[in-house]
């Protein structure tokens, strides 16, 4: 075929779309851009490309891991996300699962039940260091207060 490479490697510039209805059972190993409309049951996992990501769209839901370079969220991901370049969470975004990443965007409105373990660049996975988000170091302002009242309640 004109302007088509021999082989069977994919570029890294090609979509694959997981459009809204269709359901997949198992890991998808892909490269390039990965968007879900649809639901997966499974892990997805982009093959040694630096360029690829995932984007889960609004109607999207994915139940598994995601391991990718960068990852935009703004439907349901219910498993870790573990992120070597940058994840965001768009306005609509709900995890249920712990973040791994080295950059992060957030907005509001966006959920997360889980913990955010930021990953040094250039690290190894299992090499991760939980750091704190920004603004959440030490309790929040009237905590240790209402701790206090707490603590006093249940000591009558």
């Amino acid at each position: 075929m004109r302007g088509r490479k021999q082989g069977n490697a994919t570029p890294s510039n090609s979509t694959t779309l997981i459009a809204g209805g269709t359901r997949i059972l198992g890991d998808v190993h892909f490269r390039g851009s990965l968007e879900v409309e649809g639901e997966v049951v499974g892990n997805l996992i982009a093959d040694k490309d630096d360029q690829a990501r995932v984007r889960v769209l609004e109607s999207g839901l994915v139940k598994g891991e995601i391991h990718v370079p960068a990852v935009v969220v703004n439907g349901a991901v219910e498993g870790d996300v573990h992120a070597t370049g940058q994840v965001m969470l768009a306005a609509k975004a709900r995890v249920e699962g712990n973040i791994h990443y080295t950059v992060i965007e957030i907005q509001k409105g966006a959920q997360v039940n889980g913990s955010f373990v930021h990953v040094e660049a250039g690290l190894r996975a299992g090499d991760e260091r939980a750091a704190p988000v920004v603004g959440t170091e030490g309790p929040a302002p009237g905590v240790d207060a209402l701790a206090k009242k707490v603590e006093s309640a249940n000591s009558c």
